[in-house]
């Protein structure tokens, strides 16, 4: 990201020359105004269901690194962002992008970064509206917020999971660290698929780790009761626990950017015709990991049983920590 020479250096390109060169990059992904750059602010159409909105960063040296491509910056950027959308099982319209760059950025890393976003928004139908840029003397970060919209007349939260119910997980977990924190699909069909069943009682996408991220869906005076048996764990967390000291059951737990959905799913649904439904929408893999059950004083909320020994439950990544 850094520039190698002078010439190629974003300080002294000027603001207005540098935003009408990114939008121009941006191509097709970007509306005319006043739908899009070029006023004060983007005017976007009225919507008869909920309006969702999100936004997440991504910071030079914390969530990407000068070995990073530019197309890779850009997909996690936006991907991250529409995980959050397909949580609430919505649907992805708009987005806004802030920049704060430093003086030395390579203009031709900016300009990657600028076409493989707008490739990016144009594969998922998000149109790119309008944001801002600013200088800065620290590491250079991109801020995207990014706004979608209930696709039925209700959406899902992380709210609502009762004991009894099941606890699933889509696609495979740990060791994202590997090069899929930047190659995930986030699952926006099925969270979509998902939002349709009134079965399902509460969904949360994983970002900080299984073990953090499903605290969010224990219901008071519940716990969760995992079977490590069951926890599908990704061929990158295999590869890291053979490398590692840790086994590939801390991966798959703890380390976090999976952007897989975690959801629950009723006691008084049929499981296995629920499997056969999921199966005939989607190749994607679906795992049953856990069900909610009646906590016990003084104990963990999260239980995970069969786990090999030694093992050790740990709090997924916090900011902050």
């Amino acid at each position: 990201m850094l520039a190698s020479s002078i010439r190629d250096q974003l300080r002294g390109t000027g603001e207005s020359a540098l935003i009408r060169q990114i939008v121009a990059d941006f191509g097709s992904s970007c509306p005319p105004t006043p739908h899009g750059p070029g006023d004060d602010a983007a005017v976007l159409p009225p919507t008869a269901r909920a309006r969702l909105v999100t936004a997440d960063p991504v910071i030079f040296n914390q969530h990407f690194t000068a070995e990073d491509t530019p197309r890779d910056v850009a997909a996690k950027l936006i991907r991250r962002n529409l995980s959050d959308i397909a949580a609430m099982g919505g649907r992805p319209e708009a987005a806004v992008l802030s920049m704060a760059l430093n003086g030395n950025t390579s203009l031709r890393w900016l300009r990657a970064f600028s076409r493989a976003l707008g490739r990016e928004a144009r594969r998922f139908g998000v149109d790119l509206v309008g944001g801002d840029c600013s200088q800065t003397g620290g590491p250079s970060g991109f801020f995207l917020t990014l706004l979608g919209v209930s696709t039925t007349d209700r959406f899902l939260t992380r709210r609502g999971a009762g004991i009894g119910d099941s606890l699933y997980v889509t696609g495979s977990l740990g060791g994202s660290r590997l090069g899929r924190q930047f190659r995930f699909q986030p699952r926006l069909d099925e969270g979509r698929w998902l939002v349709r069943r009134k079965t399902i009682h509460s969904m949360v996408d994983l970002s900080d780790g299984l073990a953090k991220d499903l605290l969010e869906l224990i219901p008071e005076g519940a716990a969760a009761r995992l079977d490590a048996r069951s926890i599908p764990i990704a061929p990158a967390a295999r590869r890291l626990a053979r490398s590692g000291s840790h086994p590939a059951l801390h991966h798959a737990l703890h380390d976090g950017e999976d952007f897989e959905l975690l959801f629950t799913l009723s006691h008084r649904a049929n499981p296995v015709r629920f499997a056969s439904a999921w199966q005939q929408a989607f190749p994607t893999r679906l795992t049953r990991i856990g069900v909610l059950v009646a906590a016990e004083s003084d104990t963990n909320p999260i239980r995970v049983e069969h786990a090999p020994p030694g093992f050790e439950l740990k709090a997924g990544y916090e900011h902050f920590r």
